[in-house]
C-alpha cells in the first residue's frame, strides 16, 4: 500500500486528490527614486491574488505589481490608485512602464521607435509622490490565468471582467490594509470602459471610488463601430482626421495656417451640423448638396473628392490612415497619427500593420521581461501577455444582438450613488482608436445634473492614444493627475 501511494503521489493521496502547488506569496523589493532633490523610498509587491469560487477553491490568479510609498505623510490618508490598460487583452504595461510607475521605458521625445537595447530608468514624471500604485493583468493578460482552461470565458465577457477585476481590487484592500485610503480608478482605452463599470460595481458593494481618470476612453461601442447603418462615427471621427491632415500639412493652405485648434474647431462645428443631415439624408441628398459636402470634406480631411465621393462620404479609419500619404508610399499610425512608415503595397485599401503600435510593442516587450525578473525579482516561465495571445473570443453581450455595448449609464449610475466621485477624461488629438470628440459626444449624451458636470475634468493632448509617450505630454499629464488627485 505505501508502494501504491508514492507511485500515485503526483495525482493522488492515498485516495484523495491532490491540491495544486500553493501560489507563491507575493515577493517584496525595496528601492528608491529621487525627484528634485528629494529621495522617496519605497516597496515593490509583485505577484498573483487567487480568485476564488464559493467552495474557496481558485478559479484564477491575477498577476499584480504595486509601489507604495514607505514612510508616507500621516495625513491625509494616502490615496491607492488601482490601474489597467484596455485591449480587451491588454496587460498593464502600458500605463505601468510608460507614465505612472516609479520606472519607465523612455521613447524617443515624439513617441516614436527607441533604437534598441531598450531601458527601463528612473520616471521623473511618476504619480508615487501623491498616490500609491497598484498595477492590475486583467485574467488572460500578463502573467494572470484562468486556474483551468474551460475557466477562461469566465472573465472574457463585459460583466465578467468587470467582476473579476472589482474583486482582485476587494481582495487586494483587505489583504494590505488599504479599505481607508481614497481609492482611485485609472483606465486606458478598453480600461476605460472597464473603469466606469467598475465604479458602478464597486459601490453597489459597499466600496466608493475618489475620482476615475479615464486616458484615450471608450464608454460607447456605436459612437466607434463602422457598420452599415451606422453614420454615428463618421463626424465623431472627422475632427481627428482633420488634426492628423493638419499636422501631416496636407490641408488647404489658409487652413493649414489658422492652426491646430483653428482648424479642428472647423471641423467640430461642420460635424455637428451640414456632415450628419448630409449622411442622413443619404440617396436623397441633391447633386448641390453632395457636391458642397465633398468640397468641405475633402478640405477637412485632405483626401481628394474623387476619393471621398468613391466612398460615398464616410472614409473610415483604416481607409484614411492608408489614402492620406498613400502618393508618398507611407502610412499614417491609428494609435497615434503623427507616426508613420512605409509600406510595401501600394495598391491595397488598408495598411498591413500599425506604425504606432509596432513603435511600442517590442520595447514594452523586451524591457517588461527583464525589469519584472531583474528588478522586481519576479520569476515565471509563464508568456507574459502584453497585447493578445492569452484570452479567447470576447463577449460583448447585447451587441451580438443588434445593440452597443456601453458602460456609460454605469458611470451615470456611479455619479447619482456617489455624488463625489470626480473624473478626469484625458485625449490626444492624433487618437483614432478612442477619438476625444466621440467621448465629448458619449458625456454630452450621458443626461448628468450640473453638479456632476462639475465634478468631470477635461484635457486634451497634442500625442496620440497613448499621450503620455510624448516627453512634452507626459510632464503635463502628470501635473494634471496630481491636482486631480490633491484637490479636495
Amino acid at each position: 500500500m505505501r508502494l501504491l501511494c508514492s507511485l500515485l503521489l503526483p495525482v493522488m493521496l492515498c485516495g484523495q486528490a491532490a491540491k495544486p502547488p500553493a501560489e507563491p506569496a507575493p515577493v517584496q523589493k525595496k528601492n528608491s527614486i529621487t525627484l528634485g532633490g528629494r529621495t522617496l523610498q519605497y516597496t515593490t509587491t509583485t505577484g498573483r491574488l487567487p480568485l476564488l469560487n464559493e467552495a474557496g477553491e481558485p478559479e484564477a490568479h491575477v498577476f499584480f505589481v504595486a509601489y507604495t510609498l514607505d514612510n508616507p505623510p500621516a495625513a491625509p490618508r494616502r490615496p491607492l490608485m488601482v490601474a489597467f490598460n484596455g485591449g480587451p487583452g491588454s496587460a498593464s504595461v502600458w500605463l505601468h512602464l510608460g507614465v505612472l510607475g516609479p520606472r519607465y521605458i523612455p521613447l524617443r521625445d515624439d513617441g516614436s521607435y527607441p533604437p534598441p537595447p531598450y531601458q527601463v530608468t528612473d520616471n521623473p514624471h511618476t504619480f508615487l509622490p501623491f498616490t500609491d500604485l497598484v498595477f492590475v493583468d486583467p485574467v488572460g493578460t500578463g502573467y494572470s490565468r484562468a486556474a483551468k482552461p474551460e475557466l477562461g470565458k469566465k472573465f472574457w465577457s463585459v460583466p465578467g471582467d468587470i467582476a473579476s477585476v472589482g474583486e482582485f481590487i476587494r481582495l487586494y484592500l483587505g489583504k494590505y490594509n488599504r479599505w481607508s485610503s481614497p481609492l482611485y480608478l485609472t483606465g486606458e482605452s478598453y480600461g476605460t470602459f472597464r473603469a466606469a463599470g467598475l465604479a458602478s460595481w464597486l459601490v453597489d458593494r459597499g466600496i466608493a471610488c475618489h475620482g476615475i481618470v479615464l486616458v484615450s476612453s471608450i464608454l460607447q461601442y456605436q459612437t466607434a463601430r463602422f457598420d452599415r447603418g451606422n453614420d454615428l462615427p463618421y463626424p465623431l471621427f472627422l475632427p481627428t482626421y482633420t488634426a492628423i491632415a493638419w499636422y501631416h500639412k496636407k490641408l488647404p493652405a489658409p487652413l493649414q495656417q489658422a492652426g491646430l485648434k483653428e482648424a479642428t474647431a472647423e471641423a467640430e462645428k461642420f460635424a455637428l451640423n451640414e456632415y450628419p443631415v448630409a449622411l442622413m439624408k443619404g440617396d436623397r441628398l441633391t447633386p448641390a448638396e453632395r457636391a458642397a459636402t465633398l468640397d468641405k470634406l475633402s478640405r477637412l480631411t485632405g483626401l481628394s473628392k474623387d476619393y471621398l465621393e468613391r466612398n460615398n462620404l464616410r472614409p473610415r479609419i483604416m481607409q484614411f490612415t492608408k489614402e492620406l500619404r498613400r502618393a508618398e508610399g507611407k502610412i499614417v499610425g491609428r494609435l497615434d497619427g503623427r507616426l508613420t512608415a512605409t509600406e510595401g503595397n501600394d495598391s491595397d485599401e488598408t495598411p498591413s500593420f500599425d506604425p504606432s503600435l509596432t513603435a511600442i510593442r517590442a520595447p514594452y516587450t523586451a524591457a517588461f521581461n527583464d525589469y519584472a525578473r531583474r528588478e522586481l525579482a519576479y520569476e515565471s516561465d509563464l508568456h507574459y501577455y502584453i497585447l493578445g495571445g492569452g484570452i479567447g473570443p470576447w463577449d460583448y453581450g447585447p451587441a451580438g444582438q443588434n445593440r452597443y455595448v456601453e458602460t456609460a449609464d454605469s458611470l451615470r449610475d456611479a455619479f447619482a450613488k456617489n455624488p463625489y466621485l470626480k473624473v478626469y477624461i484625458g485625449s490626444g488629438y492624433y487618437d483614432l482608436a478612442t477619438p476625444y470628440f466621440a467621448t465629448d459626444y458619449t458625456f454630452s449624451h450621458m443626461g448628468l445634473p450640473a453638479e456632476y458636470r462639475r465634478n468631470i475634468t477635461t484635457r486634451l493632448y497634442e500625442a496620440g492614444h497613448m499621450f503620455y509617450s510624448v516627453k512634452g505630454a507626459l510632464a503635463r499629464f502628470t501635473q494634471d493627475i496630481e491636482a486631480f488627485v490633491t484637490r479636495p
